[in-house]
């Protein structure tokens, strides 16, 4: 697969209260087209089995911390280690392949050192996952809920990952933040709301030039026309679709690509709850 002891930074809360309560025990660009995907292979090969041994003890590690935090919190509803190596872990990095590829694409520069940001992170998925398979980038994961920053710093510091930092606010509020707005190369978002909304999140996170990658069902094809305004709005546009390899009961996931080409209008954001309640 193209392309790990963590300085977790995190807005002051109280690990050690909580703590007490856990259990003992062939790519080809186009213009876009509705109708039109890029297709990968067919799923019959395994993503995590390409990490070295390092990267997959790394994840084993967090499949436990996940697992043992579950049964005090809401962290996923999936249950079982295969379950959660086949459902959130291989696909995490089923969508890897396109952010490699269009980052060159489009961006033209190397991909050797990006700043990504997970939108919406909650038990890290997407983001810390592919933080461990690419130790050379840098990821933030933006997530609201104390509980579910309290899960992803334990989990950084139990698997070693170094290229990964917690940031627990909104992402409303992020994106009007100096410190973050358009700081990123690409922004990530997985099962977090519809695109028309996530691109009020996400694009104004994103360097001008950069991308926004969200992780969508295996026919997105309205809920992409319907957020073709919003990605607009944010100064990007979408560029493309690929099917992405996928252990869900379609078989398949698909990547969908925007590519910023202009700042984000400094009224987006809008304030927090707002793009949810009233999407563009």
């Amino acid at each position: 697969m193209w392309c790990l002891h963590s300085k977790a930074l995190i807005s002051p809360i109280s690990f050690g209260n909580f703590i007490k309560h856990l259990p003992r025990n062939k790519l080809t660009p186009f213009n876009f087209n509705h109708k039109t995907l890029i297709s990968t292979k067919s799923l019959n090969s395994s993503h995590f089995e390409t990490l070295d041994s390092q990267q997959r003890d790394q994840i084993s590690i967090y499949v436990d911390a996940l697992l043992q935090w579950n049964q005090r919190m809401n962290l996923t509803s999936v249950k079982e280690r295969s379950e959660v190596m086949e459902r959130h872990v291989e696909d995490s990095l089923a969508i890897l392949p396109s952010i490699n590829e269009f980052y060159e694409l489009h961006c033209g520069c190397s991909r050797g050192s990006l700043n990504l940001v997970d939108v919406g992170s909650g038990a890290g998925l997407p983001g810390l996952i592919l933080a461990i398979a690419c130790p050379s980038w840098n990821f933030t994961l933006l997530e609201s809920m104390n509980k579910r920053c309290l899960f992803l710093e334990h989990a950084i510091n139990v698997a070693g990952v170094s290229n990964a930092q917690v940031v627990r606010d909104r992402a409303e509020i992020a994106g009007q933040s100096p410190e973050y707005r358009e700081a990123f190369d690409v922004a990530i978002a997985r099962a977090v709301a519809e695109l028309r909304v996530l691109a009020e999140y996400c694009l104004p996170l994103v360097r001008v030039g950069g991308l926004f990658v969200a992780a969508k069902g295996h026919n997105p094809q309205e809920e992409v026309r319907n957020a073709e305004k919003a990605v607009d709005l944010m100064g990007a546009s979408v560029a493309h679709q690929r099917l992405v390899d996928s252990h869900s009961p379609y078989g398949q996931r698909t990547a969908i690509i925007c590519v910023k080409d202009r700042s984000t209008p400094r009224k987006y954001p809008r304030d927090a709850g707002t793009p949810a309640k009233m999407p563009l």
